[in-house]
Formats: C-alpha cells, structure tokens, sequence
C-alpha cells in the first residue's frame, strides 16, 4: 500500500522538476533543424496539444485518484487492451525519456565519457527514490529555484561582459523550415511537456487527490510554458536559428555568448541538476505505472513489493537496470524521438478516456478531441525513424497482450 505524503506543493514541484529538465536542455536543437524560424509556432502548438492533455488528464485523475495514470483511466473507461496499450506506451517511452536525461547528465560533466556517467546518474537516482518519495519532491524543489536563480545570474551577466563572436559557433547554412517541420518539431517539443504525467501516475502518494491532482498540474504547465516561450525567444534572437539547430547544448552556448565562459560553465551545472530532477521523477512514474500493471497481472507479482518507506523497490529497481540498458545502446536524438512517440500515443488514450466520462461538461469532451487530434497528428509527422521504431515496440507489447490472454483462457478453461 502506497502512502499518501505529497501535498499540492509537492506535486506542482515534481512536475515543474520533471518537465524543466526534459525541455530545456536536450530538444531545442532537433526542433530548431526541423522548424527554422518557426521554433515559436512549433512550441505554441505543442503547448495546446499539452493543454488539451493536461485538463483530459484531470477530469480522470479526478474520478480516478490510483497510481498508474492513463493506464488505470484507459483500462477502466475504454476496455482491457486501450488501458493495456496505454500503460506499455508510458512504460517504454518514458523509459527512453530517462535514458535522454542520464545521457544529458553525462554530456554536461564530461562528454567524453558520457555513458558511463550515464549509468552512474541512473544508480545515484535509484538510491535517492529508495529513500522514499517526500524527498524526491524536495529535491525536486530545490532543482527548480536553482534553474530559474542560474538563468537570472546568466542574464545579469550580460549586462557587464560582451561574451564570445557568435562566429565561433561555426552555424550550418541556413535552417528551411516547412509545415510537415512544423509539426514534426512540435512533436519533439511536446517530450518537454510530458512531466506534469507525473503528478497523475502518482496519484495514490498525493492527499486529496482530486482536488490536488487537478491543481497542481495546471500550476505545474502553465509556469512552464512560460519559461519555455521565454527561453525560445532567448535562443533565436541571440544565437539565430541555425547556431541553435547546430548545437548540441544550446543553452550553454546562450550562457558563453551572455556571460563568457564562466556562464557556459554555470548552464551546465544548471542541466547536470535539472536533467537530475527529471530523472528522479521519470524514473518515479515509470516505476509507478510498472506496479499499476504488474497489479493487474500484466507484470510479475514482485513488481508490487514496497520498502519500509512505501516505495516500489522491486519496480524502481527493474527500470533503472532497463535506462542503463538504453544509455549504453541508443543515441540521445533516437531517445527523445522514440519517447515522444509512445507518449504521444499515451495520451491519445488518455484523451479518448475522457471522451466516455458522461458527467463532465460538453467542452471537457470538446478539448478532448482536440487533444486527441492533436496527439495523432505530432505521432505521424514525427522522423520516420521514431515511428517506425516506435510501431514495432506496440507490435511487440501486442502480441503480449494477446499471448497473455490466450494462457490465461488456456488456463480457465
């Protein structure tokens, strides 16, 4: 039995923690190769796409206040194998979404060892969710002050440093962006935006959770998509399009140009701490969802198993194992692209959950369209890579859904 310790404080601060490391350091630079100067629109629309998400989101956390999120509300108000789908989708997608982070933790401290840090960033992360919940979320606080007092300091830097020639960021020619770059780079985006997810999977460890739950993940992406659209305009008027589309971390090319090294110096150790937080909460939903289903019998029993601190050891163990696996196999592009895809594909469940509550108002089921329309239409403009990846791995899960049904009436009858 999961305990009920985070209040709507510790809530929003997980989400912000979550979402701020996944955006603001890792999906700037493909977005901007896919949407040129139209960075802005591809954020704006990956921000509505999030909005529709999000009020989905709470209308069901509100009927449904358990640990699992779109899995338990897609199993309960669509049937067995949506509720299925959803839950494998968050499972292997935001497990590629904590691959990204300990591969960005890694990049920031020593690129040339990337991996192995990697791996370290994942086991650290591991032994601080063991030690219970509460101080994930406080950690999680303390991860969002430092970001916005860092970006505060780089900027007040400017104000008595030239910085570096943006020459000397060698820019390829120029980025030509186009509608189908549009929305394939908002589908990049909208992996920036997935955090607040991490507030509805928690919903059994958060008091009053249906009036908490709703709160906090509208505190939680209205902050952020500020500092998103913030940072956006920082990044194109400063180091133009194609120095951003080149860059493999932007935003600590942004603090040399502001502030000289030592504001390069400071982003980074802002991105190491970010980066942090969003894996100590991905790896929090990951985990928590892996014992919704494993509950339900689509997962070994001893998923279920809890620490003296109310913590699904067994499950925060096996997801950590699978993230090193992918931080030594896979890329950190491939990564965000692969995970932006089954959570996009979440969400469409999600949203199609929301579509069958009939005790809602009419424009709850309006934005539900919208969010669903939305989901689908960033899922196929997203690389081809990622979605022919990501279909082979729903293939997969399938024909485990299946397989496991037909044992099971093996066994019944």
């Amino acid at each position: 039995m999961l305990q009920r310790t985070l209040t709507q404080r510790d809530a929003t601060a997980i989400g912000l923690g979550s979402m701020m490391g996944a955006g603001l350091f890792v999906v700037w630079g493909p977005a901007a190769a896919l949407a040129g100067n139209w960075l802005m629109l591809s954020l704006l629309l990956a921000a509505f796409v999030a909005v529709c998400n999000a009020l989905s989101s709470a209308a069901l956390a509100i009927r449904y206040p358990q640990a699992g999120g779109t899995y338990v509300y897609g199993r309960n108000q669509l049937g067995e194998y949506p509720g299925y789908l959803a839950g494998w989708c968050f499972v292997i997608g935001k497990t590629a979404s904590c691959a990204a982070m300990a591969m960005t933790i890694g990049a920031a401290v020593w690129p040339g060892s990337a991996r192995l840090l990697g791996v370290v960033a994942v086991v650290v992360v591991l032994g601080l969710n063991l030690a219970g919940v509460k101080r994930s979320a406080r950690y999680s606080e303390f991860v969002v002050v430092c970001v916005l007092v860092a970006f505060l300091a780089v900027a007040l830097g400017s104000l008595w440093s030239d910085g570096m020639a943006l020459t000397e960021l060698n820019a390829p020619a120029t980025v030509q962006p186009s509608v189908l770059g549009v929305f394939g780079a908002a589908g990049f985006l909208f992996f920036a935006f997935a955090g607040y997810a991490r507030i509805a999977t928690l919903g059994e460890e958060v008091k009053d959770p249906r009036r908490t739950i709703p709160r906090a993940i509208g505190w939680a992406l209205g902050l952020v998509t500020i500092v998103y659209a913030v940072v956006s305009g920082v990044l194109l008027s400063v180091l133009g399009v194609d120095a951003v589309a080149a860059s493999s971390a932007p935003l600590v090319d942004l603090g040399r140009v502001l502030s000289g090294s030592l504001g390069g110096q400071v982003v980074a150790v802002v991105a190491v701490l970010t980066a942090t937080g969003a894996l100590v909460n991905l790896m929090l939903g990951v985990s928590r969802t892996s014992l919704a289903m494993a509950r339900d019998g689509y997962g070994p029993a001893t998923l279920t198993r809890t620490n003296a601190a109310g913590v699904p050891w067994v499950a925060e163990s096996v997801v950590a194992a699978v993230v090193v696996g992918i931080v030594l196999t896979l890329d950190l592009r491939a990564a965000i692209g692969f995970s932006s895809f089954g959570v996009l594909l979440y969400y469409a469940v999600a949203n199609a959950a929301a579509l069958t509550l009939t005790d809602t108002h009419r424009a709850t089921r309006l934005v539900a369209v919208f969010g669903f329309v939305g989901c689908v239409l960033l899922v196929a403009t997203l690389p081809i890579s990622a979605t022919a990846s990501g279909l082979v791995v729903v293939l997969i899960g399938s024909a485990v859904f299946v397989l496991r049904r037909g044992i099971a009436r093996m066994t019944n009858a």
